[in-house]
């Protein structure tokens, strides 16, 4: 294998990195075959999330896949370089819309060009449907390609329009907003203490005038993807560690087998409470920033195991779970009076699936149901290798020195900034997600589309305002009374500035991390100069000039996020959000980003996953599970588009 290199190849405003799996080669057999058969289902979902981006992104990729792979087609053009470049970031995206802005990708070929390598390309390997030409195919795909105007958000969340027909996901066919929302509010029950995460597994669909779920199961939607999750699923409860993972994987292909969500939660409950074993898995339709309602579930997956040396941190913070819920600077009646079932884990990765994959997480925190939550508790997981390899990919690269105020906090967040990230991170996932209540008869839904962006603001302001507490320093989670200043400068920089480099000229703040992060940037610049924009040699700097002011804001603005939240006073998100949150100052923009270009750096990073390999003995049996770091990207993509295919 030779030098483990973490960076990898540059295309447009990405990078691809690599991921260790640190410790695998000492883990048992055993360990090695159910880390192999999760991470089978977790790649055989893959296709699952390329639909849900969008109901073309799989004729899409084929036929882009199909062109780039022909030898007939003469690959040392420009315009076969833009189509290779354009593919990739298909791969990346899991559909034509950014990861991260969900603007539609502006093609760098012609539709001449695509028009002419599809019709030269060997018909039968294109995704052609009963009787269609290669110029047919062309006639439906080339609209949604090139022409800017046809779908051009993938999730749109700009307040006042109809959230639903001016998003591409494929979630909903046919249907309003408000025709989604009289569907979904009419089948909730305000009695029931237990309920389900109505719409979650399912399309709405409207045919004849009539609305209707398309439930995801191995019986109805993604049937063909699920019976191959299932599959291997079934191979990983043969090796299971104990009876309760056994268990708990048996209650996810029932889940799978029925769509029932009552299932999906009882599984939840299960998996939630499932804590023996090293080795751990995330796999279904659970997250639900990529609906604009905040219901439908996007396919994700990730396989992991635990590591033991990186646990001790967050162990710590769960077992002083409550002493955080009961000094937190919300109203009483806000608090949970009793947290249940915190447990918190550093992980290592070893295979990211469907949403997850390339671009995933640092840190999760599951299930998401709210009265689940309340009653049973949360499970939190930080994944060291991957944030150690973005760590490593960052040293050195100059951005910092470009954007940080003075060699003074320079120094500050070089010292502290890299172990506050992963506290924040913890304090994030595994208590600030779990904390706090809805006031009895809240409807978890009331926030509608600002609800993702108020609860990452939530878990974010709690992490944020117990970074500077003594008590950190008292459990031995910081050095010292000052480190919190690194991560308190490094994230009002972020919110205020830097993350501006991750939008397009013109356009708004989308996604809900970005929203939550503007927000509570925003907010506390506003109440006076605690924090402010300052001008040094023509460039625009954060500075703060008192960091135990900063806190009380942060605290104040917990409070509120809090109360929003436990009443569900949708008018007040919608508030905060909009006022705070969404629009961008287009002269700081520029000049961000133009700062940022001369740097020479790829504002986003994903990841190749490892090659995992099965060693057999004589007899057919698995003996050992080998690693293999070389695969390159395009190799990774076009061998999971053919082994892994299972909707086209």
């Amino acid at each position: 294998m030779g030098m483990f290199r973490y960076v990898d190849e540059r295309f447009a405003d990405l990078q691809m990195l690599r991921y260790r799996l640190e410790g695998f080669e000492h883990l048992s057999l055993q360990q090695k075959k159910l880390i192999f058969f999760l991470s089978k289902a977790a790649l055989f979902g893959r296709d699952i999330t390329f639909d849900q981006y969008g109901r073309y992104n799989l004729l899409i990729r084929r036929t882009l896949e199909t062109v780039y792979t022909d030898l007939s087609i003469d690959h040392d053009t420009d315009q076969f370089r833009a189509l290779e470049v354009y593919l990739k970031r298909v791969w990346f995206s899991n559909g034509i819309y950014h990861h991260y802005g969900c603007e539609k990708f502006e093609p760098q070929f012609t539709e001449d060009y695509f028009r002419e390598v599809v019709c030269r390309v060997d018909a039968r390997r294109l995704p052609l449907a009963n009787g269609q030409t290669a110029r047919e195919l062309c006639d439906v795909l080339c609209p949604v390609i090139f022409d800017p105007t046809l779908l051009p958000k993938r999730v749109n969340k700009a307040d006042g329009e109809d959230l639903l027909l001016t998003s591409a996901c494929n979630f909903y066919d046919g249907v309003t907003q408000a025709e989604a929302e009289a569907y979904y509010n009419a089948r909730k029950d305000a009695a029931d203490p237990m309920p389900p995460s109505y719409g979650l597994n399912s399309t709405l669909t409207k045919r004849d005038g009539q609305l209707f779920e398309d439930v995801w199961s191995i019986n109805g939607r993604y049937a063909n993807a699920l019976r191959h999750i299932v599959y291997w699923l079934r191979k990983a409860a043969e090796v299971a560690e104990n009876d309760s993972q056994h268990e708990v994987i048996g209650k996810l292909i029932t889940y799978y087998e029925t769509g029932d969500l009552r299932t999906f939660d009882d599984y939840s409950i299960s998996w939630l409470q499932c804590l023996e074993g090293r080795v751990d898995f995330i796999n279904g339709f659970i997250e639900v920033y990529g609906d604009p309602l905040g219901l439908k579930g996007s396919w994700e997956a990730l396989v992991e195991y635990i590591d033991e040396e990186a646990t001790h941190r967050t162990q710590t913070i769960a077992r002083n779970a409550q002493w955080f819920e009961d000094h937190s600077p919300i109203d009483p009646r806000f608090r949970k009076p009793v947290v249940r079932g915190v447990s918190a884990n550093v992980i290592c990765a070893a295979m990211l699936g469907g949403e997850e994959y390339p671009s995933t997480a640092i840190g999760i925190n599951l299930p998401n149901a709210d009265w689940i939550r309340a009653q049973y508790g949360s499970k939190s997981i930080t994944i060291s290798n991957i944030t150690d390899a973005y760590n490593k990919a960052a040293h050195g690269n100059g951005f910092k020195e470009e954007f940080v105020v003075d060699a003074t906090t320079l120094a500050l967040i070089d010292k502290y900034g890299d172990a506050c990230d992963d506290l924040h991170t913890d304090l994030h996932e595994c208590l600030g997600h779990g904390s706090g209540q809805l006031l009895p008869g809240v409807d978890p839904d009331a926030l509608k589309a600002y609800g993702n962006t108020i609860e990452e603001a939530r878990a974010d302001l709690f992490g944020l305002y117990y970074m500077a507490d003594p008590k950190l320093v008292e459990l031995g989670l910081l050095p010292d009374g000052e480190a919190y200043r690194a991560q308190y400068y490094s994230y009002m920089m972020n919110g205020l500035m830097t993350q501006l480099i991750r939008i397009t000229p013109g356009n708004q703040i989308e996604e809900a991390h970005m929203r939550n992060r503007a927000l509570i940037a925003r907010w506390c610049a506003a109440q006076g100069d605690v924090v402010a924009l300052v001008e040094r040699d023509g460039k625009t700097y954060l500075q703060i000039s008192d960091y135990e002011e900063l806190r009380k804001l942060f605290s104040k603005l917990l409070a509120e996020v809090q109360r929003i939240k436990s009443e569900g006073d949708y008018e007040a998100a919608r508030r905060l959000v909009e006022d705070y949150a969404v629009k961008i100052d287009p002269e700081l923009h520029a000049e961000v980003l133009e700062r940022y270009a001369k740097l020479n750096l790829a504002p986003y990073k994903g990841f190749i996953n490892p090659q995992m390999l099965p060693v057999n003995d004589a007899d057919g049996e698995i003996v050992d599970i080998q690693l293999n770091y070389s695969e390159s990207y395009a190799h990774q993509m076009l061998r999971y588009s053919s082994e892994y295919a299972t909707l086209i």
